[in-house]
């Protein structure tokens, strides 16, 4: 049967056997006056008064937005939120892209993300994780580090953070308070949030909200410099809005996740042989480091010592800012690159991508289709594929012809689990 991954922006179709378990998330249609319920959710928000009454027009406004590799449309949720408070010069805004320690947008993506009205209107800057001049010291965390955030976030009048819902691979949910922490935090409280006492908890996954170290972290330092409003959606395959949360910042939030667990958790009655997994395509898909989260939901439903094929574009290669591929020359094996993490003397920024992909190699051979060469996959100890299908035939070698079987065309938007 034929079955189609979220793929780049055009989506992949595959060949796979006919007995293969299609894993997806009870389909939802997209809103059909998705910018009317926006406009609703602005006026009748939960747990705060409507935004505009919140906002004074001598306020200086800032707009905590997500970077690039993530699907919030924030073309249509920030214009919306500017018209909200259309009593505020435009000059009082600013709109800081949450980049945590990813690169920098250039005025192009600015215009692909927001539309070239905001752009042209409205300043923009990009969170600068290592520069201190544009950070401030807000206090120290619980979790052992001092706590460094955006300087205009911190000193405008009014806080806003958007976002969008989704299972995440360590912090539970994504949305709401990751909006901030990490999305405009400095290096040194970053490196806390994603250590390896932090990343490798058992609390700190998919779709778990309860003593998850993670998320505890991102909500106590939201707690030090709160957001004063939030505005957050949630999303279909067709990256269409499906549900609209805006407010108060932790009642909102839990409110999407619940709303976003309810129709992504999928029950699988056993481990399968192999899993075959999109990285939920364009924008998620555009690097490896991000489709390390594909990886990561194939491994709650593949059994030890079988296989995941992961489809991920990679259309901005592995990517080459950052540690992430540096990180594999420093050992021989994902096993010996968890030693490394896990000693407490070790430091780089990107180890939690490595960290998280070790533990799923250390389970399962990972296979990559992608447009990445063969030298940069196997550089970071990942098999190639060059066609899911001939990878599919190969495997029976391993596994036998009838090899049990699970697809995850949505990738990282599922929650697949198995009760064991």
């Amino acid at each position: 049967m034929e079955t189609t991954l979220l793929y780049g922006k055009n989506g992949l179709t595959v060949n796979i056997p006919d007995h293969a378990f299609i894993v997806e998330p009870n389909h939802l249609p997209g809103l059909d006056h998705d910018e009317e319920a926006i406009k609703a959710a602005l006026n009748d928000p939960i747990g705060t008064p409507p935004l505009r009454e919140m906002v004074k027009s001598t306020d200086t406004v800032a707009i905590v937005i997500s970077d690039i590799t993530r699907p919030t449309p924030n073309h249509k949720l920030v214009p919306l939120l500017i018209q909200a408070l259309d009593h505020v010069p435009l000059e009082n805004f600013v709109i800081i892209n949450g980049t945590g320690t990813h690169r920098d947008q250039t005025k192009e993506e600015f215009v692909q993300m927001l539309g070239e009205w905001v752009v042209d209107n409205v300043r923009i800057i990009n969170n600068q994780c290592h520069d201190k001049e544009t950070l401030v010291n807000i206090g120290k965390s619980r979790f052992g580090c001092d706590v460094y955030l955006n300087k205009e976030y911190v000193e405008a009048d009014f806080r806003i953070v958007t976002g969008f819902i989704e299972p995440h691979f360590f912090a539970g949910f994504s949305g709401g308070p990751k909006g901030i922490m990490p999305g405009i935090a400095g290096i040194e409280t970053i490196m806390t949030f994603h250590n390896a006492r932090m990343i490798g908890d058992a609390r700190s996954t998919w779709g778990n909200m309860v003593d998850n170290p993670v998320q505890d972290m991102t909500r106590e330092i939201n707690r030090m410099c709160k957001p004063s409003f939030m505005l957050n959606v949630t999303l279909n395959r067709e990256k269409e809005i499906t549900a609209v949360f805006a407010g108060e910042l932790y009642e909102a939030h839990d409110k999407g996740c619940a709303f976003v667990k309810q129709h992504a958790m999928i029950r699988c009655e056993e481990r399968f042989d192999v899993v075959i997994t999109s990285n939920s395509g364009y924008p998620l898909d555009q690097n490896l480091y991000q489709a390390v989260k594909g990886m990561s939901a194939a491994h709650k439903i593949v059994k030890k010592g079988g296989a995941i094929i992961v489809a991920s574009e990679c259309s901005d290669g592995l990517p080459s800012h950052g540690n992430y591929s540096k990180i594999f020359e420093l050992a021989e094996s994902p096993q010996a690159l968890l030693d490394l993490i896990n000693d407490p003397n070790f430091k780089m920024f990107d180890q939690w991508q490595v960290q998280k992909q070790a533990v799923t190699q250390v389970w399962a051979d990972i296979h990559v289709f992608s447009q990445l060469s063969d030298e940069q996959v196997l550089g970071t100890m990942l098999k190639p594929s060059h066609n899911i299908e001939q990878t599919l035939e190969e495997l029976k070698q391993t596994y036998g012809e009838n090899m049990s079987i699970a697809v995850l065309p949505l990738g990282p938007l599922t929650i697949p689990y198995v009760e064991e």
